[in-house]
């Protein structure tokens, strides 16, 4: 009857009203309940057949409403009795059905009714009708955990009804799975609503903990067993994501992992394990103490800062794929899903077979396998014919055979997403003792493989759940520097043992085996993205410069076939793993020949190759004259065959698309029809620049030619192709730099010619940049373009226009005032830059202008503009000092003395912000105090200012802040000393900065902080700014312990510097001895006393280290320490001389002995 009705009801859920309203008519009159008992019972159970076969249907294009669907809900179970068990079963199987169907969430008020009526059935009604009704709880409680709280009690309390109904000793397997349904479901989290209470997470963690320790037991069918091991799988990935579980216990983590390894094999064809119950870690001593080296971090950052830059394409998920467990699949695809869209969505269309006649054939090139391994690589292809089809299992022929195979994979799928979220729980340093149990190691003889992730990625039938192995691996890989770095395998060890670095390079070296198999084996594009994703991952944290040379060469001939393949995924991730190759411990010679090979190396056959693209179109390259080119390029890359990695990322970049190699574009609607697909070009740009970065001496030859690609890129309207040609621009500027650095060891004549860097930099100033910098509306694109613009090289601006020049630092002034925090941070650091630039520091006016803009950013809201404002205030002082130094009194007078009090000030300020602003600041405040001339200091207006600021320093020193602020401090306290203007040794302050630098001296952990502040004390030059005897004394004291002192340390790492401490501390003593007065000699001659033999020692190991680079920075052969020794004894001499007849004390006898010690010695060494 409805069904008939429904045409004539055009608005959406008008049947539904119709079936509320029919369900009102059914609600019992007062007083007439019983004889119209049977009547209305039969009409109930029509009507919820009707609904029931109604809500299995297709589904109509709009639904009813929320409001409708709940009130319907809520009348039917008004009218259904706990005593008709026929009723409600199937008032049950309404809520799981129109709930799951029109995924409606439930009202707070509505939900109340419902569960409580579901909870009171699971206690009053018999056991038949438990399985529908934890079907209708767990519809109700999914995603509505947090409106549950009043019912958990009796959920989830000790004798909660779904703890008793999930117990191992539950005989109805069905019952039990929907208890854990309905438990996985009450654990899904919900954004901005508090999570499950510890108690009840650990009794869940547990639940599911012994559901998937469990054995399938001979009367459970497959399927149902899949099903209950899907359910406990799904609720602990919820736990660890939504509950932000952090996984401690030892136990905790065995057992789990244990149970993962389980069901990430469940139902493989051809391979049965036994895993224990528990796994356990091996120790690993590298974690003992520091974190990884803070070059090799900021390596790992760049490297996944360029690999993450662009988005990634979202497949659909495969509909009903679960069977019936389609409500918890929505959780996986929306919050609850860890995996993101390559995991769970990836998209499982027809297999796309390899842009090659047969990459199985090009096996040979990764066959670089061991004797004993050959069996592995030869069934290579067989184990992927277990199936007919590569795509995922169909059910079309109703096979339970197929059926089950599918229920199998999702298991393992499910296993393998929760080990992911089981990453993300545990410490890296943790996780790592597990490696061997996950991470394949090379077999030895006549033993089999052990089982890995790898062994999924090569053996699973479905392409979907290697992919997700291969994800995980990619997680355990990412970050795992630290711990590959031990691996080592250069030389041949023979011995009775295997080191454990050993056995990681011999780890390190089955994964390249395993993933290159894959690689030519797989034919999904899916997956073979995520096999070049993770070979990725593995190449940026694999120690090479430690491993014999080859595993590179082998990945990159293999790789070489994949970046014209048909998909843009395939394509994108082939040129990060190239990226890469030439971003990991960069220079390595094995990479520096790789990019010498001619073009067509390493492609064999293979004609469809992009490489040969360039023969037809070299317009990118336009010739250099010949007088700027070098004439013997240091990396060896001669100018008629230029690399072929540069070459290849170059015409990607800038030449139009060849449809035949990119099929697959119809993902990505926003591309221009003429040049290849954008993240394409995007990572083309990244791996020139990451190519620039490391191989400068081989981009160099292309120095212009990459200039105008840059340019062209910064010309084009896609802002993150703009974004990408800035940040080129950039690694080309700082090439050109560290080219140009002093200690470069880059020969005069194979640097790029200052006449060539002012070309390029023409070409930019009158090509896209200033326009960037002007106009763009996007902040990253001006902040990366400020960055570029920082990086020219001084002695190429100096030679610019002079009309390029105003407009450079026209710019940056004007943005300065930017009011996007980014862009004024970067402004700020340039301006920063360029005031050490010599053709502008010595312009008085550029100076202020410059002080003045770095003043206002200094007291910006950002922390990250107030810092950089902070480093560059650092700078422009430097540049006071050595304008005072160069030019003299002419620039003083000229600066503006209101400006530098300004300075003083906000300087000051500055120094109580955050330590990556005050460490800068107090090196700002030690160069404008040395700075100050006698008639500043004379300024009643500076006096306060003055005191301010030294006060400021001193309690920066005494401070807990980080070392690098504090080490700053005390330079920045000698930068003072060297003042002579200042009153030091007769204003009270002087005393406070002594004791403070004493305290130091002797006390702080940190010893390059002791060695600042022992240089600080060596700098005043005269004895009167020590102050009086017993002040001189104080610090004479000081030193001496600090000597003794300068071997007692708790951290091994800093125990390198006691060295240069030691020579730091010598050069004071020998200088306080040198300016001693009569008055100080009496604690002199005590502390020689007292201490003479151990300071004999320290001063004999001083002169004898003879030439030495101390932590100062001040280089002192053998004859000025012999020097200086006998000036002070001779010095010291002549004052004991002048006591006459009053006690003597014999100071000079004492440092002439140690001359005479040191005399003996060099000739008994020359002997």
């Amino acid at each position: 009857m409805a069904a008939a009705a429904a045409p004539e009801e055009p608005e959406p859920g008008g049947s539904f009203r119709r079936y509320v309203a029919r369900l009102g008519a059914l609600r019992p009159q007062p007083g007439a309940e019983r004889p119209d008992d049977g009547r209305r019972r039969t009409e109930l159970h029509l009507l919820f057949d009707q609904l029931i076969s109604e809500s299995c249907g297709p589904a109509p294009a709009a639904g009813p409403s929320p409001q409708d669907v709940c009130a319907l809900l809520v009348q039917a179970c008004q009218l259904v009795h706990l005593d008709q068990e026929h009723l409600v079963s199937k008032v049950c199987q309404l809520i799981h059905h129109l709930l799951n169907r029109f995924q409606v969430m439930v009202d707070e008020q509505n939900l109340n009714f419902l569960l409580s009526y579901c909870i009171s059935a699971l206690k009053q009604c018999s056991s038949w009708t438990h399985v529908e009704i934890l079907q209708a709880l767990a519809a109700l409680v999914y995603n509505n955990g947090p409106k549950c709280q009043k019912y958990l009690p009796d959920l989830l309390g000790k004798t909660g009804l779904l703890v008793q109904f999930s117990d191992s000793t539950q005989p109805d397997v069905e019952l039990r799975r929907a208890a854990v349904r309905s438990m996985a479901n009450l654990c899904l989290s919900v954004p901005g609503q508090p999570y499950l209470d510890e108690s009840y997470r650990s009794v869940c963690f547990q639940t599911f903990l012994s559901v998937l320790q469990s054995s399938k037991t001979s009367d459970v069918d497959d399927i149902t067993f899949c099903m209950l091991l899907q359910n406990a799988l799904k609720g602990i990935q919820s736990l660890l994501n939504g509950g932000k579980m952090k996984l401690m216990q030892t136990d905790q983590i065995g057992s789990l992992l244990a149970v993962l390894k389980k069901c990430m094999f469940h139902g493989l064809p051809g391979l049965s394990i036994e895993v224990p119950a528990a796994l356990y870690p091996a120790p690993l001593p590298q974690y003992d103490k520091r974190s990884p080296v803070k070059q090799e971090q900021s390596e790992l950052a760049a490297f996944k800062q360029t690999g993450n830059r662009r988005k990634k394409s979202k497949g659909k998920q495969k509909k009903g794929e679960f069977g019936e467990e389609g409500r918890e699949d929505l959780g996986d695809a929306g919050n609850e899903s860890v995996l993101g869209a390559d995991m769970l969505k990836l998209h499982l269309g027809n297999v796309q077979s390899s842009p090659y006649s047969d990459p199985r054939t090009r096996a040979s090139d990764v066959a670089y396998v061991p004797a004993g391994k050959d069996r592995l690589s030869s069934h290579c292809t067989s184990w992927k014919r277990i199936s007919s089809s590569e795509s995922e299992y169909s059910d079309a022929e109703g096979g339970i055979q197929s059926k089950m195979r599918s229920y199998q994979a999702n298991v393992r799928q499910g296993a393998l997403a929760c080990f992911l979220s089981a990453i993300k729980s545990i410490e890296k340093r943790v996780l790592y003792g597990y490696w061997s149990a996950f991470v394949p190691d090379a077999p030895g003889i006549g033993s089999p493989q052990s089982v890995s992730l790898m062994t999924i990625a090569l053996k699973d039938p479905s392409p979907k759940t290697r992919a997700c192995a291969l994800q995980v691996l990619s997680a355990i890989l990412e970050g795992s520097k630290q711990f590959l770095s031990v691996a080592e395998d250069a030389n041949d060890h023979k011995r009775a043992f295997t080191p454990f670095s050993v056995t990681i390079a011999s780890s390190i070296r089955e994964l390249h085996r395993c993933l290159l198999l894959a690689l030519v084996a797989e034919s999904s594009s899916q997956t073979l993205t995520q096999i070049v994703k993770c070979l990725a991952n593995l190449v940026s944290n694999a120690p090479y410069s430690r491993l014999k040379p080859g595993l590179l060469t082998r990945v990159w001939n293999q790789i070489k076939p994949y970046i014209c393949h048909k998909d843009v995924n395939v394509r994108v991730s082939s040129l990060t793993l190239l990226g890469a190759i030439v971003s990991v411990q960069a220079p390595l010679p094995e990479v520096q020949l790789l990019l010498q090979q001619p073009s067509s190396s390493g492609l064999n056959n293979s004609g469809s190759a992009t490489p040969h693209r360039f023969n037809a179109s070299e317009q990118w390259r336009k010739a250099v004259p010949s007088e700027e080119e070098p004439t013997d390029n240091p990396a060896g890359c001669t100018s008629s065959e230029p690399c072929w990695l540069l070459r290849l990322c170059v015409s990607i970049v800038v030449l139009p698309r060849e449809d035949s190699c990119s099929d697959s574009d119809a993902n990505f609607p926003s591309f221009s029809s003429v040049y290849e697909p954008c993240p394409l070009r995007l990572e083309s740009l990244q791996v020139l620049a990451l190519l620039v970065k490391g191989y400068f001496s081989m981009a160099q030859s292309y120095f212009l030619e990459l200039g105008e690609v840059a340019c062209r890129c910064m010309e084009e309207m896609d802002p993150s192709i703009q974004l990408h040609g800035a940040k080129l621009l950039e690694e080309l500027g700082t090439g050109v730099l560290q080219q140009y650095k002093p200690d470069s060891a880059v020969a005069p004549d194979q640097r790029v010619p200052v006449s060539v860097v002012v070309t390029f930099w023409t070409v930019i100033l009158n090509g896209p940049l200033p326009g960037t910098l002007q106009n763009s509306p996007h902040a990253t694109l001006q902040t990366s373009a400020c960055d570029a613009l920082s990086s020219i090289l001084p002695e190429a601006f100096s030679s610019l226009q002079n009309d390029q020049q105003i407009l450079c630092v026209t710019l940056l002034l004007g943005l300065n005032h930017s009011e996007n925090p980014l862009v004024k941070a970067a402004a700020a650091r340039a301006l920063g830059v360029y005031i050490l630039f010599p053709c502008l520091r010595q312009d008085v006016m550029f100076v202020a202008d410059t002080a003045n803009a770095i003043l206002n950013s200094l007291h910006d809201k950002s922390p990250n503009v107030r810092a950089k404002a902070a480093w560059s205030l650092g700078n422009l002082t430097d540049t006071l000092i050595i304008n005072m130094e160069t030019m003299g009194q002419s620039f003083q007078e000229e600066f503006s003395d209101l400006l530098l009090l300004k300075m003083l000030r906000s300087a000051t300020e500055a120094s109580k912000d955050r330590d990556k602003v005050k460490s800068n600041a107090v090196r700002a405040l030690g160069n404008v105090l040395h700075f100050l001339q006698p008639y500043h200091i004379a300024n009643p207006r500076f006096r306060e200012a003055i005191e301010e600021s030294l006060q400021a320093l001193i309690s920066t020193v005494q401070s807990e802040a980080t070392m690098k602020v504090r080490w700053n401090a005390c330079y920045a306290l000698g930068n003072v000393f060297k003042n002579p203007a200042l009153p030091l040794g007769e204003a009270p302050w002087t005393t406070q900065a002594y004791s403070a630098l004493s305290s130091v001296v002797k006390s702080c952990k940190n010893f390059k902080v002791r060695i600042k502040s022992a240089m600080a004390l060596s700098i005043p030059s005269k004895r009167e700014c020590y102050g009086s005897a017993e002040q001189f004394c104080q610090i004479w004291s000081a030193l001496v312990v600090a000597l003794q002192k300068s071997e007692d340390t708790e951290d091994f790492l800093e125990f390198k510097y006691s060295a240069s401490l030691r020579t730091q501390i010598c050069q004071a003593l020998l200088h306080l001895l040198s300016l001693a007065k009569s008055t100080d000699l009496p604690v002199i001659w005590e502390t020689i006393t007292e201490h003479g033999n151990a300071i004999k020692s320290y001063v004999l190991q001083y002169l004898k280290s003879g030439v030495e680079e101390n932590e100062a920075g001040v280089q002192t052969d053998l004859c000025e320490r012999e020097r200086v020794l006998k000036g002070a004894t001779e010095h010291l001499s002549g004052i004991e001389k002048q006591l006459e007849g009053k006690a003597r004390v014999r100071v000079s006898v004492y440092l002439e002995d140690v001359l005479t010690n040191h005399a003996s010695a060099t000739e008994l060494t020359e002997a």
